[in-house]
């Protein structure tokens, strides 16, 4: 028998498998097609395979990034879930999920990557405190200028300026975007019949994280919580396929509880171990920030903050950290 194919993906929270849209399509794919896969939840991207989030490792050796070629490649193995849908049904969940790529995806890279207080609360800490000292310092500011040109790449535009209006005509765009499947969905389960396929996988990738995250800014989350169908399809999907996974919205799994006896054995020379380790990581985070000018760096981004930037501002030469 092949030894089964390995997915390395962003580890889960708020609730969910994974926190990443595209770890999770790819997760739920494979669940509705009932491939087997060797699953590695990690917090630092550097040990997948690709060096990037999610990949794949296929039996064969190859290394997969993107979802579609992921997806593929499981259908070449005879996991397809689209293997019920009629020619018209194939049609429709190919553009349904280009719709999402053209009006949902741009909504979704504003909310958790450039809305001010989305990203500063929640996506920048969520990856500073989960990815390791001290790849936490600069990764998540490269992902955040990767995401602002995958937003230019998507709108056609190199100089797009964030701000009140491009908020608005995302957001617009999204909602009718959301109106759109929500009316597609209707009272069904998923969006062909009883069972799910390619597109119930793209969708839930894309609704899970603003349905489950909080966000201080949230009116791409509000619209979203106003189509009860559509929160269901993704309260269902959580239920059905990945019961009890993910981790609770503290960010802490449960199973890190200590159990009863064991290390209360060992507190003094555990406190002893704790206590040295905290001094010698703040010594290197402070030599780190001393080096890489990474003060003025935090100085620029409070100021750019309160001032509402611009994409160029976001992703300016001054908060560009060396890749180490």
């Amino acid at each position: 028998m092949a030894a089964p194919n390995e997915l390395f993906c962003w580890e889960g929270d708020w609730g969910l498998p994974s926190v990443n849209t595209d770890c999770l399509v790819v997760l739920a794919y494979a669940r509705f097609a009932g491939a087997p896969l060797k699953l590695h939840k990690i917090s630092n991207p550097w040990k997948s395979p690709s060096g990037s989030l999610p990949a794949m490792r296929t039996n064969q050796k190859d290394v997969l990034s993107r979802p579609s070629d992921i997806i593929i490649h499981l259908r070449k193995q005879k996991y397809n879930a689209d293997y019920d849908l009629s020619a018209k049904e194939g049609a429709d969940s190919l553009a349904f999920i280009s719709l999402l790529e053209e009006k949902l995806m741009p909504a979704l890279i504003y909310t958790f990557w450039i809305e001010p207080k989305n990203y500063v609360d929640v996506t920048r800490r969520w990856y500073a405190e989960h990815i390791p000292f001290p790849l936490n310092f600069f990764l998540p500011g490269r992902m955040q200028r990767r995401q602002l040109e995958k937003l230019r790449l998507v709108r056609g535009n190199e100089d797009l300026e964030a701000g009140e209006e491009l908020e608005k005509e995302l957001y617009r765009d999204a909602a009718e975007c959301l109106n759109l499947l929500s009316q597609r969905l209707g009272s069904h389960k998923f969006f062909f019949g009883d069972s799910p396929s390619s597109l119930d996988a793209f969708v839930f990738g894309h609704l899970a994280p603003v349905l489950k995250a909080k966000l201080p800014g949230g009116k791409l989350q509000q619209h979203l919580k106003s189509l009860d169908n559509l929160t269901h399809f993704c309260t269902n999907i959580l239920l059905l396929y990945f019961p009890g996974d993910g981790r609770d919205s503290s960010g802490h799994k449960p199973s890190s509880q200590p159990e009863a006896g064991g290390d209360f054995d060992h507190v003094p020379n555990k406190r002893r171990k704790q206590l040295l380790s905290a001094l010698v990581a703040l010594g290197a985070m402070l030599s780190y920030a001393l080096l890489t000018g990474m003060v003025s760096v935090q100085h620029v981004q409070q100021e750019a903050l309160q001032h509402s930037p611009g994409l160029r501002s976001l992703a300016s030469p001054d908060d560009d950290e060396e890749e180490g």
